[in-house]
Formats: structure tokens, sequence, C-alpha cells
């Protein structure tokens, strides 16, 4: 197990490596570079901006400024924001609360769902529910999860008045229940895909613990259905799920950059956005290389879980 964590750690953080390179060369080679809004300001002129480029070490060749970047970067300085000269780690701080409460609700919703809808597909294989479930998958996979988000905005909060239509919370108020309610409609959009891919995944892992031989044995002792069903069936399904749950946030973290710009989400994504139409590249490569980090770790612990919870996997 040792061995094979180091090797993970190790091959993570080449990736890491990678992922900055790849992410600071495109930044940097964008049309308008990191300088474009000073130019805008009133006033500016060119040789400003060329002193302001040597301030910020901008005028020295790109790879110096990757490895100065790289070597701040190790040392906990990921850099001071254009925009308003505050520390990158600060910035993305007091945005990750908001993206983490929507990650986490919508996947617990997506699990919750997605797993009911997967074994009671499954179980009643080809009935009308089974049907139903997997065209409702196939239209959720191919609906737009902005679209979906704008179509939830008109119904539940112009025409039926039920949900607030965006933010976080109403100004003035931050209690429990505000933010709760101000959760439902972006939880659940976010929800909505990742619903029809769980419901999917645990189908076909159901069908195909359900006739192991393991299951005909238990039926064969006389245990009731329901007792096969939830205590060898539906284990033993659920342990590829966990390595899904590791797979699945690259998508959850890419709705969640759609999902918090159309309901004005106050979280990493929105801020991301914002980010890349001021032109603030350190915010920008901050949260690229954060959520590069939270999906490998996400990745690492669960296939770290699933040689935990199964004992019939060894890892060297």
């Amino acid at each position: 197990m040792f061995h094979y964590l180091l090797g993970r750690l190790w091959q993570s953080l080449v990736l890491l490596v990678i992922v900055s390179m790849i992410g600071f060369a495109v930044l940097n080679l964008a049309p308008g570079g990191p300088l474009s809004q000073y130019a805008l300001t009133p006033g500016m002129t060119q040789e400003a901006l060329n002193r302001l480029a040597e301030q910020m070490g901008l005028n020295r060749p790109l790879p110096i400024q990757y490895a100065d970047w790289l070597w701040h970067l190790v040392q906990g300085d990921w850099g001071r924001s254009y925009r308003d000269n505050q520390p990158v780690l600060d910035v993305i701080g007091r945005h990750l609360f908001a993206t983490l409460l929507l990650m986490g609700t919508s996947t617990l919703i997506s699990i919750l769902v997605g797993t009911w809808i997967g074994i009671k597909g499954a179980v009643k294989r080809y009935s009308v529910f089974d049907y139903a479930a997997t065209v409702g998958a196939m239209v959720a996979l191919s609906i737009p999860t902005f679209w979906f988000g704008l179509v939830a905005i008109y119904v539940f909060s112009l025409w039926l008045k039920w949900l607030p239509a965006g933010n976080m919370y109403t100004i003035g108020d931050g209690s429990f229940g505000d933010y709760a309610i101000h959760l439902i409609m972006p939880s659940l959009v976010l929800a909505f895909v990742n619903v029809a891919v769980w419901g999917r995944y645990m189908r076909t892992a159901t069908l195909e613990v359900i006739n192991q031989d393991f299951v005909r044995t238990a039926r064969a002792k006389g245990l009731p259905e329901r007792t096969v069903l939830m205590k060898h069936v539906v284990g033993n399904a659920l342990l590829p799920m966990i390595t899904l749950a590791g797979l699945q946030l690259p998508s959850i973290l890419g709705g969640a950059l759609v999902t918090e710009t159309v309901f004005t989400w106050p979280g990493m994504g929105r801020l991301f956005l914002d980010s890349l139409g001021y032109n603030d590249y350190p915010v920008v490569m901050g949260l690229l290389m954060f959520s590069a980090m939270l999906v490998l770790a996400g990745n690492l612990i669960a296939d770290l879980l699933v040689a935990f919870v199964d004992p019939r996997i060894r890892l060297g």
C-alpha cells in the first residue's frame, strides 16, 4: 500500500507540473496578455506599460517567468491578484466555501437518487420504470446545464415564484433557512446530469453482481430477497461507484462553473470566469492549480477507499 501511495503521489506531482506548464503557456500566449487591462486605463502610455511590465517581471522570457512563478508556488506564494492586489490564496479562500457547499450537496443528491434509480432499474429490468429511467437519463445527458438552469429559473422563480433566482443568500438575512432555499435550484440543476450517470452505472453494476454465484447461493439458502439485495448485491455493486465518484469530480467542477454563472453563485467557477474577463492571470492560474489538486486528490482517495473496503484488492 505504501509503495502504491508513493507512486500515485509521484504521478500526481508530474501531472500537476504538466498542467501548470500548459496553463501558464496558454494564458501568457493568449491575445492581449496580462497588461491588457492596464492598457485601458485613461492616460496610460506605452512607456508606463513597459515600466509596469518590468516591475512585474513580464518582460522576461516565458520559461523564466514560469520557473519564478513555480518556485514561489512551492513556497506557498501563489501571487497577488491584478484586480485588487490581494493574495491569490485569500481570493480563492473567500469563494471556496460556496463551491464546496454546492458541489457537496449536488454530489450527495446524485449518489442517493442515482443509486436508488440504478438498483430499482436493475431489479425491475425491462419494466416501465426501467424504460422510463433509461429515457430520462438520455434526456438528462442531452440537455445543456445552462439551458436547464435558465428553464428552472423561469419556472420556479419567475412563473411560480417559489424559489429565488440566484445568489447564495438574501442580503441582511443569511440564516440557515435562507441559505438552504437559495441552494435548492443550483444543487438540483448541477445534480441533474450526474443523477443520470450514477443511475446508469449503478444499474450496470447491479446487473453484473445479481447474476453471480454467491448471490444464487444466498437465495438457495433461503435468505429473504431484501436481505440478499441489500447485503450481497448492493454492497458489492457500490464498490466501482467509489471509483466513479473520483472520476466524476472534473465534470462536477465543470458543471459548477456553468451553474454558478447562471445562478450568480459566488463560488470558484464564477470567480474563474470573472478573472478571465479581467485577465487576472494569477487568480486564473491559482484556480487551475487548486482544481487540479482537488481532482487528483479525489481520485487518489477513491482508489484508496476501494482498496480498503474490498479485501480482494491488494495494492503493492
